[in-house]
């Protein structure tokens, strides 16, 4: 392993400046993601910049309702806490559905939104990847790429985003707090937090250097919302989705209110899917108006050689998903989908 520097911060402040001074630095919460790809050489970094004695391990209720969760709180606490469980139970699905216990018990909710994809061409140093290394290629491409992405990738990157949490956080509308030393506070939707690949995949968010994510910011649940986060994999426990959905639903008089709808396992970043959504409001959720609309979000799917059963999947998994939380509120309960 390269040999690297070391800092202990205790304050926002105090991590900015030691960005600021040590070119080629990262910030280091939980290390579970860092850590491995430094044993790979796939980061180097001169410098790691702990922050996990920082004062970003508390969930607040805001006076709004909402909450503001830090982001050194551990993946298993921000699960288990009541008010993210009754309010917000996909997230907490999402949480679950996640890596081991062992590794939710170390893994940050900041360290989780930062991760980098698992693809296993930008693991391989040996290998081209624009990703790890821009304009040498994407080795995915004509290679094993069964797991990779159906919508909003480039010929330069197929790689997705392996986060489920952050499926989630894109479903209920919340908000990525990020501290930038000097130029102060501000505060970005979790929808527009991760990138696209576009000419430059090594991008993955739209954090600028040495900005530091401070917390989450989860808006009040309409108190007739329901919602959840399903997962489909090639094992039962600790694997990466193939697809993910998290759904969030409010009926009115039988007709859609409000809906949210978000693919994990199919972009570079979750996916909100915005035709469908914008098909259902105000709709009854009949079996047909769920398929047509999900048909329609789709429909700009790209798959390649391998991985076209991924639309399939994710048609189904959508449908079963918002079929769940209809008939959790007492709607109709809608016929399975078909491919």
């Amino acid at each position: 392993m390269k040999p690297f520097a070391y800092v202990r911060a205790t304050s926002l402040q105090e991590a900015a400046a030691a960005y600021a001074n040590h070119p080629g630095a990262r910030y280091l919460g939980g290390g579970t993601n860092l850590v491995d790809l430094m044993k790979l050489g796939v980061e180097t970094p001169d410098t790691l910049i702990d922050l996990t004695r920082l004062p970003l391990h508390d969930i607040e209720e805001l006076p709004t309702g909402a909450l503001r969760v830090g982001a050194g709180v551990p993946n298993a606490d921000l699960a288990a806490h009541p008010l993210i469980r009754t309010r917000y139970p996909a997230l907490s699905q999402a949480l679950l559905a996640g890596a081991s216990g062992q590794l939710r018990n170390v893994a940050t909710t900041g360290g989780n939104l930062l991760q980098r994809t698992r693809c296993p061409y930008f693991q391989d140093v040996s290998k081209p990847c624009n990703k790890r290394e821009p304009r040498t290629g994407c080795s995915a491409r004509d290679g094993v790429h069964r797991n990779q992405a159906v919508l909003g990738h480039s010929e330069h990157c197929i790689a997705t985003h392996p986060s489920d949490m952050a499926v989630a956080l894109a479903a209920l509308d919340a908000g990525i707090e990020l501290y930038g030393g000097e130029h102060g506070t501000r505060e970005v939707a979790a929808t527009a937090f991760h990138r696209l690949p576009g000419e430059h995949p090594e991008r993955d968010t739209v954090i600028r250097p040495g900005e530091i994510l401070t917390a989450v910011l989860l808006p009040p649940a309409a108190p007739a919302a329901v919602s959840l986060y399903r997962k489909a994999r090639d094992r039962a426990s600790y694997a990466f989705a193939l697809v993910s959905v998290a759904a969030v639903l409010e009926l009115d008089d039988g007709r859609v209110r409000h809906v949210a709808l978000a693919f994990g396992g199919l972009a570079h970043r979750p996916w909100r899917a915005g035709t469908a959504e914008e098909r259902l409001t105000g709709a009854e959720p009949t079996p047909e108006a769920l398929r047509e609309a999900i048909d329609a979000e789709l429909a700009a799917a790209r798959p390649l050689r391998d991985n076209a059963f991924k639309v399939d999947l994710a048609r189904n998994l959508a449908h079963d998903a918002l079929g769940t939380l209809i008939r959790s509120v007492g709607g109709a309960p809608p016929a399975r989908s078909q491919p």
